[in-house]
């Protein structure tokens, strides 16, 4: 038995978000600054993407390149302010300065959400401890996917970690869905569906002509035609 993936596309406005749905997309991960590695995108690009779509979005919650909280309060007021437009689902993740999960900082942006599924991100890829980090967070309400390149570098280099990962499923502080991105290319496809992950980011990729241009509809159908074609083992 095979199961349908997850194809998460970066949007930075409307024209990307139709384009992206048109394609095959599933879900985006909202952002603004991509020259930052995304940061939080304004509430009235939020609004217009909700009324382009009828996909899910996941909204970035992050203020400043690098993975350190910053001005926490003025984060949750962020959150607030998006909560109150209709947003529902988000993307987040902080760290101390030893690499360590920033807990606080989390549960504080968090208790805001109300519940809301969130994605902890490629911060996980920086972590000094990822196991750690996983089962800190395991309880956390929403939490429900890790984005992850597998290491820092990609996933050429990840690779062996993802495939770890996924026979883990289940196992506490892994129950959460894998999204891999980062890196990601159409090669890697085959091999992590064969393994069961079955959620997959892409930026760049969806973009020929760079973060410069918009996202393209044809390169979001090439992923989506893959991901099909790909199997994916259901775990029993």
């Amino acid at each position: 038995m095979s199961t349908r993936a997850v194809l998460e596309v970066i949007a930075l406005d409307t024209e990307d978000a139709v384009a992206a749905q048109a394609g095959g997309a599933d879900r985006l991960e909202l952002v603004t600054d991509m020259a930052a590695d995304g940061l939080t995108p304004p509430v009235r690009t939020f609004t217009a993407i909700r009324a382009a779509v009828d996909i899910d979005l996941r909204v970035m919650l992050r203020l400043a390149d690098g993975f350190a909280v910053g001005d926490a309060d003025r984060l949750v007021g962020v959150a607030g302010q998006l909560r109150a437009a209709g947003a529902d689902e988000f993307v987040l993740g902080f760290l101390d300065g030893h690499g360590g999960v920033d807990l606080d900082a989390v549960e504080r942006v968090v208790a805001g959400l109300d519940g809301c599924r969130w994605t902890f991100h490629r911060a996980i890829d920086r972590a000094a401890d990822r196991e750690a980090l996983r089962k800190q967070l395991a309880d956390l309400p929403g939490l429900d996917t890790y984005l992850t390149a597998g290491a820092a570098e990609g996933v050429d280099e990840g690779l062996p970690r993802l495939l770890s990962e996924a026979r883990r499923h289940g196992e506490p502080g892994y129950e959460q869905t894998i999204l891999v991105g980062g890196g990601l290319r159409l090669d890697h496809v085959p091999e992590l569906r064969a393994a069961g992950i079955d959620a997959f980011h892409i930026g760049g990729a969806a973009r020929p002509t760079g973060w410069s241009g918009a996202v393209s509809e044809e390169a979001v159908r090439s992923w989506r035609l893959v991901l099909d074609g790909a199997e994916a083992v259901v775990p029993r």
